[in-house]
Order: C-alpha cells, then sequence, then structure tokens
C-alpha cells in the first residue's frame, strides 16, 4: 500500500476471508510487531459481502476520522467478534507520511 499523508481522511480497508458481513468488527493500528491491547480496539464496519468474505473498513483522519493516526509506521489488526469464534488477523502495514 502507498504511504497516506496524515491530513488524509480516508477508509482503510482489509478483505476477511469467511466473514459474512453480520459478526462485530473492530479494528486497531499498533506498533509493528506489537500486539493490539484493549484500548486500541475501535469499532469497525463491514463493507458489502461477496460468496468468500467481506471487507472490514473504518475510517482514519483529522476530522471526523474514526482514528487519527500520527506518521510512522502501524501494523493494522482485525478482530472478528461471532457467536462462538473471535478471530484476529494482522493484515498489514499502513505507513502514514
Amino acid at each position: 500500500m502507498e504511504p497516506i499523508s496524515s491530513l488524509s481522511r480516508i477508509n482503510i480497508n482489509s478483505f476477511i476471508t469467511g466473514a459474512t458481513g453480520t459478526e462485530a468488527v473492530d479494528i486497531a493500528f499498533t506498533t509493528p510487531n506489537i500486539e493490539p491491547d484493549t484500548e486500541d480496539w475501535h469499532a469497525a464496519a463491514w463493507g458489502t459481502p461477496t460468496p468468500t468474505g467481506c471487507v472490514a473498513r473504518i475510517l482514519i483522519g483529522p476530522g471526523d476520522g474514526t482514528v487519527t493516526l500520527t506518521d510512522g509506521t502501524y501494523d493494522m489488526w482485525v478482530r472478528v467478534t461471532g457467536p462462538v469464534q473471535a478471530p484476529v488477523f494482522r493484515t498489514g502495514q499502513i505507513a502514514i507520511t
């Protein structure tokens, strides 16, 4: 993914295989190679479901963004909470400039 300006307010997306789009979904951003703590999680939203999964998304940036990230590199984590399982995925890195 290309670096994102810290001045931008945009949705960050991550496709989750097997998600139906009806589960609770949260996203966290951490220092690389650090697992998220309870306070790192932010409520996220689902895109349109497909037969193979669904896109989890969160609005980042100044103003009305759910999360404001300063310049740096972050690991992005997605937590999907279903009735029985609650998998957590490290879905990649985000560079903010």
